[in-house]
């Protein structure tokens, strides 16, 4: 096969698999092929794959989900692209990690927003916080997508291939506003040079440069923001279904994250040093 990486892709991409999805599969499947590049790939055993899962977790100590990633990159690879159905099953993480998500007080976001002088910047500030976005989803927004009508901001195609609607706040729409006529974008809301798709990458840096201007010492970034989000919502009382669907989880267990924060965050119980 001439070029592997490129026929995985078209192979996703019949598959309906979104953009950033393929891209995610794509980069594990040029690790992958870059370390048995001395190996036929119809010689390549189950065996050799575990003992390669292995390297990842001992040596370059990968997380679980770059492990299940890894491992769902290969099956699909050789399923799709070279007929065979690999069986690894048993190389799947079986403990959970159950992580609490990071995120920043009320005061923080604020003080963010507060250094936000470009208007652009500002704009997609709101949109990770105010809207509770992903990257993709804010680089995907086009004008149609606002609706100043009904005050919502429509999320299009978004992960799992799923629509849905979010609250557009006042505050956000009268910097939209503002920003519309200073910028004029033609398509995407948010657009790079001669009309592209504005990048992930400037959004990353943006959140970066306006925590450090804000003097958060804490890493920040947009998901953090999503985060924050999701944690102030239930904090302020609102139904975890309604905080389900507005970030488009399909498992209430995932938006049930929050909760643990909150739970700790709103109770009255001191901590025993407060005694002393």
């Amino acid at each position: 096969m001439e070029n592997p990486l490129s026929t995985f892709q078209q192979k996703l991409r019949l598959q309906r698999y979104a953009e950033n999805t393929i891209r995610t599969y794509t980069g594990c499947l040029s690790k992958f092929l870059q370390a048995f590049q001395r190996y036929q790939m119809e010689q390549v055993t189950e065996q050799n794959i575990e003992n390669y899962i292995a390297h990842l977790v001992e040596k370059e100590e990968i997380s679980d989900s770059f492990q299940k990633q890894m491992l769902g990159t290969i099956g699909m690879y050789f399923d799709l692209c070279l007929g065979r159905k690999l069986s690894l099953q048993h190389l799947y993480p079986k403990r959970q990690q159950h992580r609490l998500p990071k995120y920043l007080s009320q005061q923080e976001v604020k003080r963010m927003l507060d250094v936000a002088e470009n208007i652009k910047h500002r704009c997609i500030l709101k949109l990770l916080y105010g809207a509770g976005l992903r990257v993709s989803e804010v680089l995907a927004l086009t004008l149609k997508d606002i609706d100043s009508a009904n005050m919502l901001v429509h999320i299009r195609d978004a992960k799992g291939r799923k629509d849905r609607t979010v609250m557009l706040s006042d505050s956000l729409l009268s910097d939209l506003r503002d920003y519309f006529i200073k910028a004029h974008p033609r398509h995407f809301l948010f657009e790079g040079q001669d009309g592209a798709e504005y990048s992930a990458r400037s959004i990353q840096a943006v959140v970066k440069q306006l925590a450090e201007k804000a003097r958060i010492t804490k890493p920040v970034t947009p998901h953090i923001l999503r985060h924050s989000f999701a944690t102030h919502l239930i904090e302020n009382g609102t139904d975890i279904r309604y905080v389900q669907d507005l970030l488009g989880h399909n498992s209430i267990k995932t938006t049930e994250l929050y909760t643990h924060i909150t739970d700790v965050s709103k109770s009255r119980i001191k901590s025993p040093l407060d005694h002393l």
